[in-house]
């Protein structure tokens, strides 16, 4: 979920960016016939635009917050466990990035012309969303309940067992098949690894044996 936005978020601030060099710099478009400046409605464009990279930052901002949550409520979960210390770092260090990233696109668009003020300020709420996502990373954590699994970091998964078909690990990673050819899976070291074994021991007792075909091979 969270590669899938980041994507949509780069694919769409090129030409955002594009948009904001014809404004601020009053670039000539041959078949629009006009400059930059001489544009209409330019203020409604502007803000359409930041509208929606708000809509979509927010969105998964209130995924992330909310998965952060529900698993936070550790006596609910037949198993809840912190994510493991490497993930954890390695995640602080992704969102970093993505910060990092977020950050310089709002001040570039703002830079180039004020008049990208919502696009600008859109990327740079996503920048401060992911430096506290970053802040709380003592809150990561797995959490196995009777019908689902929940890993909340950087991002959230959550897998429910209805409908699933197989659990199966390789390389380092946890597949959970289900009807009509879904996959969903997470990275095996989100788990500890001296807490692998329990995780795996009360995964299998949520599901049913004569109907999900279980596989540990690492």
């Amino acid at each position: 979920m969270n590669r899938v936005v980041n994507v949509l978020l780069l694919f769409l601030l090129i030409p955002t960016l594009l948009f904001c060099i014809y404004v601020g710099f009053d670039m000539p478009i041959s078949f629009l016939r006009m400059t930059g400046q001489n544009l209409p409605f330019r203020f409604e464009i502007f803000l359409t635009i930041g509208l929606f990279f708000m809509v979509v930052i927010l969105r998964k901002s209130f995924r992330r917050w909310m998965g952060i949550r529900i698993v936070s409520k550790v006596t609910k979960f037949k198993w809840n466990q912190p994510v493991s210390k490497d993930r954890k770092s390695r995640v602080r260090t992704y969102l970093l990035l993505e910060t990092a990233v977020m950050a310089f696109s709002g001040v570039a668009l703002y830079s180039i012309t004020e008049e990208a003020l919502f696009p600008a300020l859109a990327f740079l709420i996503g920048a401060l969303d992911n430096l506290l996502i970053a802040l709380v990373s003592k809150s990561y954590r797995v959490g196995l309940s009777s019908k689902a699994l929940i890993v909340a970091d950087r991002e959230v998964v959550v897998m429910y067992f209805t409908g699933l078909r197989k659990v199966s690990v390789h390389q380092q990673t946890v597949f959970f098949d289900y009807i009509k050819s879904l996959q969903l899976s997470f990275p095996l070291d989100c788990i500890q690894e001296d807490a692998r074994d329990a995780f795996f021991e009360v995964l299998e007792e949520q599901i049913d044996r004569d109907k999900v075909f279980f596989s540990k091979i690492k």
